[in-house]
């Protein structure tokens, strides 16, 4: 064995990592919390697909689920409220060679955030976004959000809710330029993981909507679709899900449905009776918009620094006879 060989066992052996690389802080979720399961299908996924965290970065706003960067052991940026996709927009263009993911909860993401998440599911920049959608705003102590159901009573609306619950995957389909939306329960961890890491893999904005349980501010909301299967239509196609025979016994109401027919991914959504659980829409020829700009262009330091003094320049008050450049005045 030549030392060239060599080098490369050596190196490919550094480049293994194990669950415990991806594990950052302690979670404080409550105990039964969907979030729990979310990271850990993404710390899973992460050690499967060997991502080197030095080159991972997880972004978030603010609600119980923009905790996420805090118990990844990689890089991270836990935003203001609304604002983890704008973030994210920009970490991808300035550093395309990143593997980007954003967390977010349902009033982070389509409340405050709602302007951003319908321009980033039109730019479709290659981000991995993880809706987690428990119904209700859990970290400011339970009041309604835009999924909410109506009638839900909260600390905002003690009578109960007026409006119906805006449905994520449906405003999705609707928007221009969508790529990858997909819709999973935190409670079946197979089907959990098998989508997210269908979305990772997944080349543009990858909508990943988990429905996810809040077991302090409303414990029994998703009851009737945990206790009865049935009510859990599973889509599989050899462009989608594969489900096991284990996840094909468990829910037999399943439904062949191509991923790239976006008219029946919407009636699948906006179909009360059954809440959907597979992959809805996948077009991997819809263009990411950091191609189209050309983004993380090689940039010279000094090219760095001429752009960062010309910034300040246009607010630089220069003593009189002193040119921007520097140089006096005869």
């Amino acid at each position: 064995m030549n030392m060239q060989t060599t080098d490369y066992l050596l190196k490919r052996y550094e480049e293994h990592y194990e669950i415990e690389d991806y594990q950052g802080g302690v979670p404080r979720w409550c105990a039964g919390c969907g979030d729990n399961a979310i990271l850990t299908a993404t710390q899973r996924l992460c050690r499967d697909e060997n991502l080197p965290p030095e080159k991972t970065v997880f972004v978030s706003g603010i609600g119980c689920s923009s905790r996420f960067p805090h118990y990844m052991k990689t890089y991270g940026f836990h935003g203001i409220h609304g604002r983890a996709l704008p973030i994210a927009e920009g970490i991808r263009m300035a550093r395309p060679d990143l593997n980007v993911f954003v967390n977010t909860g349902d009033g982070d993401c389509c409340s405050i955030g709602a302007a951003h998440w319908i321009h980033a599911i039109r730019y479709n920049m290659n981000l991995t976004v993880v809706l987690h959608d428990n119904q209700i705003y859990g970290l400011t102590k339970k009041q309604a959000s835009p999924t909410s159901p109506i009638g839900t009573k909260s600390n905002t609306t003690p009578t109960g809710s007026h409006l119906d619950a805006l449905n994520p995957i449906t405003v999705t389909l609707g928007v221009q330029n969508v790529s990858f939306v997909a819709q999973a329960v935190d409670w079946n961890p197979e089907s959990l993981y098998e989508i997210i890491k269908a979305a990772y893999k997944h080349r543009g904005l990858s909508f990943v909507r988990v429905v996810q349980r809040c077991p302090e501010w409303l414990p029994k909301v998703f009851d009737p679709f945990m206790q009865d299967p049935s009510k859990i239509l599973l889509l599989t196609h050899e462009r989608g899900l594969a489900p096991s025979a284990g996840l094909s016994k468990l829910y037999h109401n399943q439904e062949e449905h191509d991923p790239l027919d976006r008219d029946n991914a919407f009636a699948i959504a906006a179909n009360p009776e059954f809440l959907p659980v597979g992959i809805l829409y996948h077009d991997p020829k819809v263009p990411c918009y950091e191609d189209l700009r050309g983004a993380g262009q090689a940039r010279s330091i000094e090219m760095i620094e001429q752009g960062f003094n010309a910034e300040l320049d246009k607010y630089t008050v220069w003593p009189e006879g002193v040119s921007a450049d520097g140089q006096t005045g005869e």
